[in-house]
């Protein structure tokens, strides 16, 4: 289906960690190095905090506050999580091993973000987690230019002290009509070390199908000098843990743009697969998947696009009532 982006404006990406990572190749494993203090062990985000109000659904959300933020979330009934793949990339087109190049979409991918977008426009979203790579950013950006409640994702500059006191909002409203978007290169793609930039076929050609099957494929395996999916998942699953999370037991609505192997990693996690279930397991890119977060367990509910739009909000009061939130606010 074709359709137009809105009109809002997208603030310039400049991702936390984009640039504050390094590979320390030992032993053929990877080490990730960061540059500025921003992995999980260091200084953390703080969590977004809601309002009084019991629903955040439909209460304005502000921009992440310093972990010395002396305020307690409050649980929540439940929260929406939901989860994108990238929309198609200029090297998934031409049939390349990405990884950790830092490409942007297609315009197939450029579609795909907008009608992923479209999917969820009614469904409530807090704060957006993406990966540090520009097709994910890029996914999240349109994706939720086209939610109904018309506010503006804004990347959260934290890179450095500097980036932090340039970026402030100082307009209360303005922070109303925002929804923080923060980066994290623990939610990037695979790491495909001496593959990435080769073409797959003639790869498979060089070293034999069953090689690079192995590569791809395997649970615990890494290509030349790159990450096995176990790697993957060790900093993507523990980033969920640490920083996620705590987001959604304080009633907070969340969507992560990110990769396929990333995701396959986090979905391993929520689903309980094991090492072999998720190796066979495909995302689709920019199809949602939605989990409802609720009394500290996680339920799969699919993609939103559904057999029908009344099937998706059948099985929940709040996001029925989310909708109609939103029915009342555009009439």
């Amino acid at each position: 289906m074709a359709a137009s982006t809105s009109q809002h404006a997208l603030i310039s990406i400049k991702p936390r960690c984009a640039s504050s990572f390094g590979y320390d190749k030992k032993a053929g494993n990877v080490r990730f190095v960061s540059a500025t203090n921003c992995c999980p062990s260091s200084r953390k985000l703080g969590l977004v905090y809601a309002s009084n109000s019991q629903s955040s659904v439909i209460e304005p959300t502000q921009l992440p506050s310093s972990p010395e933020s002396s305020s307690t979330p409050k649980k929540a009934g439940e929260s929406a999580l939901i989860l994108i793949r990238h929309g198609e990339s200029l090297w998934n087109e031409k049939n390349l091993f990405t990884g950790c190049v830092d490409v942007p979409l297609t315009p197939k991918g450029v579609n795909e973000a907008i009608e992923a977008g479209k999917r969820i426009c009614n469904i409530p979203v807090d704060v957006i987690y993406t990966s540090s790579l520009i097709r994910a950013q890029m996914t999240a950006m349109l994706a939720m230019m086209q939610h109904r409640r018309k506010k503006v994702p804004i990347i959260v500059h934290n890179e450095s002290e500097r980036a932090h006191q340039w970026s402030q909002v100082y307009s209360e409203e303005t922070k109303k009509q925002s929804i923080p978007v923060i980066t994290a290169w623990q939610l990037n793609e695979r790491m495909y070390g001496e593959l990435q930039g080769l073409n797959k076929q003639e790869t498979a050609d060089r070293f034999g199908k069953d090689q690079v099957h192995e590569w791809r494929r395997s649970y615990d395996i890494p290509p030349p000098n790159g990450e096995s999916l176990e790697m993957c998942a060790e900093r993507a699953v523990s980033y969920f843990k640490d920083q996620i999370i705590p987001q959604l037991v304080a009633g907070k609505h969340v969507m992560i743009a990110a990769h396929g192997n990333s995701l396959r990693s986090i979905i391993m996690h929520l689903d309980k697969l094991t090492s072999q279930e998720v190796i066979s397991l495909e995302l689709s890119t920019g199809i949602p998947m939605l989990y409802i977060f609720k009394e500290g367990k996680f339920i799969r509910r699919g993609s939103p696009a559904g057999p029908s739009e009344a099937g998706v909000y059948a099985y929940t009061k709040n996001l029925a009532k989310y909708r109609q939130k939103l029915d009342s606010m555009v009439q």
